[in-house]
């Protein structure tokens, strides 16, 4: 069976995968009047036969790491729904399972992180640099063909966690100098019932980073629970998440509302690991969120101790095995929202966590 006829099917995910069959790019229509196109393995492309004006560009990608399955097998669920005519998407959309040898490998990525690798063209010298520039240019490609007069782009890029967390989902919102916090993206979040959202304060070679930089996507990273085995996974958690997603596929648009139910963090600063001998004061399996009072430590870089700011400061994504040059830690403050056309932020609390 052919990777187009087993995505015909229903089986996004296992055409993928399946590297027993070369891949052929191909488009076809299905009986719904979609138009499908899979342009690379894993990037299938979905257009409406008609399309209003205000319709939406969106991305909905995973596998960029490729032991994160519950985002994996959430975009394999739309995938097969929409191969199946049992949702009807009345925007543009490009499905985006990732990496899929580190995902036959059950594991993160063969050579290097692939979600470092969306400021510029890369060099190809590992199949991450190859897979980058081959999306960046789906990304191009797709934002470049809207049909709409002033386009509204979307990109939610889906992951999961490595470590507990104090949240269980949560959303990453990058940086960049375009609108790209409008409050319909912050009313998705609240459709979603994520716990938090966390925005970044510079600019980091992230997938959702490429498309909110190069393009003025409303763009999210999105962390979904924790790592699993494929087929193992417990989808209760992500009942509201995946609902929203599909909302956001098939209405013209979302409720605009907001409420203080999200907890609202912003980036402090950057801990960049710049010695070998860098560590941290607490254990690996600390939570994300975790909170540091005021003057505590938290990591030693060489010479340098890094202690908790004034009011104290919370760490995500901590991980001392990162190479020298990267981002080893994020560490967050709780702040406050002004939840106007773009959504900004009006202060940071340095009372409480």
């Amino acid at each position: 069976m052919t990777l187009i006829e087993q995505i015909k099917q229903g089986r996004f995910l296992e055409a993928t995968c399946d590297f027993s069959q070369p891949f052929i790019a191909e488009e076809w229509v299905l009986d719904s009047g979609l138009h499908c196109q899979l342009l690379y393995r894993g990037v299938l492309q979905i257009t409406p036969r008609e399309l209003s004006s205000d319709a939406k560009d969106i991305v909905l990608s995973s596998g960029i790491h490729g032991d994160e399955t519950s985002p994996i097998e959430l975009i394999q669920q739309i995938a097969s729904d929409i191969a199946l005519g049992h949702i009807q998407p009345i925007h543009r959309l490009l499905l985006i399972i990732a990496h899929p040898e580190a995902i036959n490998c059950q594991q993160r990525f063969m050579t290097e992180n692939l979600n470092r690798l969306f400021q510029v063209r890369n060099s190809e010298k590992n199949n991450e640099c190859t897979i980058a520039n081959a999306l960046q240019v789906a990304i191009n490609s797709f934002y470049g063909t809207s049909i709409a007069i002033k386009p509204e782009r979307w990109h939610l890029d889906l992951h999961c966690a490595i470590r507990p967390s104090l949240h269980d989902t949560f959303a990453i919102s990058p940086y960049s100098d375009k609108p790209t916090r409008s409050n319909k993206l912050f009313s998705f979040i609240h459709h979603a019932k994520l716990d938090a959202v966390l925005l970044s304060n510079k600019p980091a070679p992230t997938f959702a980073w490429y498309s909110a930089e190069y393009h003025g996507a409303q763009s999210l990273t999105v962390e979904l629970g924790r790592i699993g085995k494929i087929g193992h996974n417990d989808f209760t958690l992500l009942r509201p998440f995946r609902d929203a997603m599909v909302q956001l596929i098939t209405d013209a648009a979302l409720p605009i509302v907001w409420t203080n139910d999200v907890e609202v963090y912003q980036v402090s600063h950057t801990i960049v690991k710049r010695h070998s001998e860098f560590y941290f004061t607490f254990n690996d399996n600390v939570a994300n969120f975790t909170f540091f009072a005021e003057g505590d430590e938290f990591a030693v870089d060489g010479s340098q101790i890094y202690t908790a700011t004034i009011g104290g400061e919370a760490v995500v994504f901590p991980n001392r095995k990162v190479a020298i040059g990267q981002r080893a830690a994020l560490m967050v403050k709780k702040a406050n929202l002004i939840f106007d056309e773009q959504v900004r932020v009006c202060a940071i609390d340095n009372t409480s966590y």
